[in-house]
């Protein structure tokens, strides 16, 4: 029965709606899985089992008596614990919201109930959704299942690894700065970081309320299987209730297009943030798959920026987004800390506070600098179908839980900054685009390696198109030993 852990939800649901596996027997079986495998790992934080027990049983009554279902109907979910689940916590990994219950389920989430998933958990996040790892006061530290001495990134890292390990059908994240495509990265499971606006964030917030759409944010799935990418979107994507009056999707797929027809640009690295040899050849690896495929592949192909540009902006619009998020004393105190530095203070933790605290003025100049991104990269995507990318410079790293500033990466015997593995997502979170994970398989120390693949704005379908190609041609989920 093990191997059914590891189906994909797609699977999932054709068996429950075949009555191979009744809903109630299906969660019953993961929640076997959760009782013996969380403990080690930690990646399911909040458990509601009870409650959903009850919807699972209510989910074969209503396929007893040939009620239309969902296409997930009856699939077991567990979703980031950032967001809101009517009743149960919502930290954000901070111990001054341990008490925090918001009344609201998340409306992204609500529409895949209406699928028909039941959640039945919630996964665990870094302190306010803002690192590579997943750990923090609340709930302590999640392990990777390929190896429990590492992290399984962040800050969706609950996610990815609840998902490897088998524990749940599906999974649902977040995404500023890579914590969607991280996780998926380290943990070696798909996952897509969208569009930016295509999903509504409503209910994805550290509290209850909150309704504008914060900058470069987005939510997204993770998932065994590139079939539960188009499904999850499917199912999540779509405006809100007020841009409905007007508005409603048709995105792009790629549909009966030949891979042979594709022109497909590669950044599989850059001295600006480099990555280890051995990601850079997954890069390779892949473009290699569809140029035996037909496609023409160019590994010179750039947008018209350079990486010094693009990642001055993103930083600049990120921190000020992430500063937003501080309270009112944690933010007054960057104004009084840069108060005592030289004006001439250069480095570049100095410039991470400066960027949090800037003025409504220069966060507006660089706001136009990133929409000429967006024009630039519009320009490239008519030259070329998608572009492949590393997502961070090596595979899962060891847990370190020094102080930011304290931390560096080792990228082939050379330290690096820790933060500069941020620059990968950064190339499409700040110009909105989407950008699909897809699993390559292990490395020699039996660590996952992943490769996103970008688009144009709105080509959602299309990364995760070619995902499903490339799943198809090998590049699959490959379950971490132990865990049978």
């Amino acid at each position: 029965m093990s191997e059914l852990a590891f189906l994909s939800a797609t699977q999932l649901a054709r068996k429950i709606r075949s009555k191979e596996i009744s809903a109630v027997e299906l969660l019953q079986h993961y929640l076997d899985r959760v009782d013996r495998f969380n403990p080690d790992l930690n990646a399911i934080v909040v458990d509601f089992r009870d409650a959903a027990l009850k919807v699972a049983a209510t989910a074969d009554v209503d396929l007893a008596n040939d009620k239309t279902v969902g296409p997930l109907h009856g699939v077991p979910m567990t979703v980031k614990e950032s967001y809101h689940v009517a009743g149960t916590p919502s930290t954000w990994g901070n111990p001054d919201l341990k008490n925090n219950r918001p009344g609201e389920t998340a409306e992204s989430l609500q529409r895949l109930q209406r699928a028909g998933v039941n959640i039945f958990g919630k996964t665990n996040v870094p302190l306010a959704l803002a690192d590579f790892q997943s750990y923090n006061e609340v709930y302590g530290t999640t392990n990777n299942p390929y190896d429990l001495s590492r992290g399984p990134g962040g800050s969706s890292g609950g996610s990815s690894a609840a998902l490897a390990a088998g524990l749940t059908g599906l999974e649902t994240g977040s995404d500023i700065g890579g914590s969607i495509r991280n996780p998926a990265h380290f943990c070696g499971v798909f996952g897509h970081k969208p569009t930016h606006g295509l999903l509504w964030m409503k209910g994805h917030s550290a509290v209850e309320g909150v309704r504008a759409t914060p900058d470069i944010s987005v939510i997204g799935p993770l998932a065994r299987s590139a079939d539960d990418l188009v499904t999850a979107i499917k199912t999540m994507a779509g405006p809100d209730d007020i841009a409905a009056r007007g508005l409603s999707l048709n995105l792009p797929e790629l549909g009966d297009k030949a891979t042979s027809s594709l022109r497909v640009g590669v950044w599989q690295n850059d001295s600006y943030a480099p990555v280890s040899k051995e990601v850079e050849d997954r890069v390779v690896k892949v473009a290699q798959a569809l140029a035996d495929e037909g496609a023409q592949i160019d590994y010179s192909a750039r947008p018209q920026f350079t990486p010094e540009d693009t990642n001055s902006i993103y930083q600049l619009l990120l921190q000020a987004t992430m500063a937003s998020r501080k309270t009112d004393a944690e933010y007054q105190g960057i104004h009084d800390y840069l108060a005592t530095l030289a004006a001439d203070d250069d480095r570049p933790s100095t410039q991470v506070l400066r960027n949090q605290i800037v003025s409504f003025r220069a966060w507006s100049q660089a706001n136009e600098k990133r929409h000429k991104l967006r024009w630039l990269w519009h320009e490239f995507f008519k030259d070329y179908d998608v572009l492949l990318a590393p997502v961070m410079a090596t595979a899962a790293f060891k847990h370190d839980h020094k102080p930011f500033a304290e931390r560096t990466i080792l990228v082939d015997n050379q330290e690096r900054p820790y933060g500069e593995q941020v620059f990968w997502s950064g190339l499409t979170g700040v110009a909105y685009l989407p950008s699909t994970v897809i699993p390559t398989g292990l490395n020699e120390q039996g660590l996952p390696i992943g490769v996103q693949i970008i688009g144009p704005e709105f080509g959602d379908l299309l990364t995760i198109g070619l995902a499903q190609r490339l799943e198809a041609a090998g590049f699959c989920f490959e379950p971490p030993k132990g865990y049978c």
